[in-house]
């Protein structure tokens, strides 16, 4: 398949290959895990919400699996409860992982798009923080070895926000200076740059996994389908997303470069994927924004968050990993 020929609707066979997506119970990471189990993969869907979990397995069910409903029958899934906000949740679930078998891919997509009006701690750390990028940070470190088996990959959750505003490298976790924004900003720069910083120590490791970087544009939950217990917006919301139809996107359709970011053959460790207009569109690789090609910075953040998670990732191991299963 040549770089530029990429159908999202009809993907590549992906029948026996094992992804796990975190946040998977809405949005994205809802949207994500039916295109892959539509393609024939079988998913771990997770989420903390034991509820949600159930709606969200019975959603792809009926949606994708139920043939006599017009789906395709074609993958598998499974629920695993994981709260990305308690290392103790995310070790016991990597440790669930483990013991089922190896990764072809991991996809990072869990995260708060909302961060709270005044700052919140959890566990001694900022909660937008925690979620969107410590969380994740311990469970890829947690599923190396696992990845490393299937010569596997991790994606990381961007976000357009990166490319308008700056990065505090002193006030990470918004200590000083907090708002909803800049949390949430802080948060997808440290995603954005421990994924780059994780793909160069992988490679210098000789760590057969990649770890790329995606992110889905503006995508909104009023522009996608409604689906019962996963995506339920209310008028008013289907009613003031209509009028940004022009530079948006559905949660369904920013799903796509998350999902070929996981998927494609020739994608390289390293790169930044979104949509090809940065607001909506077909995937393309892109450029981050110059302040995060900085590989000073990537390492900054990489020992701010081994030292906050105490998780350091067992590159040693990972790189003798062998099929096992």
């Amino acid at each position: 398949m040549a770089r530029g020929e990429w159908d999202p609707i009809h993907l590549p066979d992906l029948t026996g290959r094992r992804y796990l997506v975190t946040g998977a119970t809405r949005g994205l990471g809802y949207f994500a895990t039916e295109q892959l189990v539509q393609a024939g993969a079988h998913v771990i869907l997770t989420g903390r919400n034991p509820n949600r979990l159930a709606a969200a397995h019975a959603a792809v069910e009926r949606r994708i699996l139920d043939v006599s409903a017009g789906g395709s029958g074609a993958g598998s899934l499974e629920t695993l409860l994981l709260d990305m906000t308690n290392l103790g949740s995310i070790r016991a679930a990597a440790a669930t992982v483990r013991s089922r078998g190896p990764l072809n891919g991991l996809l990072l997509n869990a995260g708060i798009v909302h961060p709270p009006r005044e700052r919140q701690e959890i566990e001694g750390h900022e909660l937008v923080f925690t979620t969107n990028a410590l969380g994740h940070f311990a469970l890829a470190g947690e599923l190396l070895q696992v990845l490393a088996v299937m010569h596997g990959r991790m994606v990381w959750l961007g976000s357009m926000a990166t490319y308008l505003g700056k990065f505090d490298p002193v006030d990470i976790e918004s200590v000083d200076d907090y708002s909803p924004w800049r949390a949430y900003a802080q948060s997808k720069v440290a995603t954005t740059v421990l994924g780059l910083e994780a793909d160069r120590r992988l490679r210098d490791a000789g760590v057969p996994v990649s770890s790329v970087v995606a992110h889905p544009g503006y995508s909104l939950s009023g522009r996608s389908p409604g689906i019962r217990g996963v995506n339920e917006p209310s008028r008013m919301t289907r009613f003031q997303d209509a009028w940004q139809a022009p530079i948006a996107q559905s949660k369904e359709l920013g799903a796509r470069p998350l999902v070929r970011a996981l998927i494609d053959p020739e994608i390289q460790g390293g790169e930044f994927w979104g949509p090809k207009r940065l607001l909506h569109g077909e995937a393309k690789a892109i450029q981050p924004a110059l302040y995060m090609r900085d590989p000073e910075l990537w390492a900054r953040v990489w020992h701010y968050c081994e030292q906050a998670t105490r998780v350091r990732w067992p590159f040693d191991k990972a790189a003798k990993a062998r099929r096992r299963w």
